[in-house]
């Protein structure tokens, strides 16, 4: 009992990982823009699906199509922007309706090109096994990515705390006439804040198709996934995205042990419900 515990916390926390790197995208929109871009989950199934069409038409590994899967995800991000930016009366209500619809559009798009059939990754480096200490056990891909979605998020937080343009956002997400005045151009950094959510989306969707496997209806699931460790986190909060993802991570992959997998999802929305109630700021949001 004592070791089928520890595999099933040491999964959640390796899927954790992944996790955070999914929200943290939509975090950064969402605290810049004060939008929820629904359609944040198409476009880490974007990246999945370039990685597996540069895998199956050129023999490509996942990680050499991570450049042209950026500049894909990237233009479409900035696309959306684009969009949503022309909006000019009850902003966060129409982002949500031209989010959605382009949601819409981009799985259908997905379903045309590339059907309905289950994909996954072929390369059997990715999923190999790894073991620590004979007890502890995981795809190789899983442990990678997990390193690189800590990478990212430490990059990230770096970048937010000790760069002009991470201090520039966080200004625009504090009070955006304030930003102006002080010769912060906030057209230019919600720009910036969509394009690094797609660099994000990128490779958590590259991650989730080594990983596990992509479905073109799989993007609403990622962008509820996303907005409930977001709403978790709290506003502001990079180690709190990362906390809330694991916590969410190790709740589901102890659900799917010890009860029934389909109840994975339920456990994600009780511990939702439960942070709300008990700190409606999230674990680290602020006043």
């Amino acid at each position: 009992m004592v070791e089928l515990t520890l595999q099933a916390l040491f999964s959640g926390l390796l899927a954790g990982g992944t996790y955070a790197t999914l929200a943290l995208g939509l975090a950064l929109v969402f605290g810049t823009m004060r939008i929820i871009n629904l359609a944040h989950g198409e476009l880490v199934l974007l990246a999945a699906y370039v990685a597996f069409e540069m895998e199956r038409s050129a023999g490509l590994n996942p990680l050499a199509s991570i450049p042209v899967a950026l500049v894909v995800v990237g233009l479409t991000a900035l696309a959306i922007y684009l969009a949503v930016s022309r909006i000019r009366t009850d902003r966060e209500l129409n982002s949500l309706l031209l989010t959605f619809g382009v949601a819409i559009v981009l799985t259908n798009l997905i379903l045309i090109v590339w059907s309905a059939d289950i994909r996954s990754t072929s390369s059997g480096w990715f999923l190999e096994g790894f073991v620590i200490a004979d007890t502890l056990f995981s795809m190789r891909s899983e442990v990678v990515f997990f390193g690189v979605g800590l990478a990212l998020i430490a990059a990230t937080w770096w970048w937010l705390n000790h760069s002009w343009l991470g201090r520039a956002l966080r200004a625009v997400s504090s009070n955006r006439d304030a930003a102006l005045l002080m010769g912060v151009n906030p057209a230019l950094v919600e720009g910036l804040s969509f394009v690094v959510s797609g660099v994000l989306a990128t490779f958590s969707g590259i991650a989730i198709y080594c990983a596990t496997v992509v479905f073109p209806a799989l993007g609403h699931n990622l962008t509820i996934k996303a907005f409930v460790i977001t709403v978790l986190a709290g506003m502001g909060s990079v180690p709190g995205v990362l906390i809330g993802a694991i916590l969410i991570g190790m709740g589901e992959s102890l659900t799917a042990t010890f009860a029934k997998p389909s109840l994975q999802e339920l456990t994600a929305m009780v511990v939702f419900l439960l942070i709300l109630f008990l700190r409606p700021r999230g674990l680290f949001g602020r006043r």
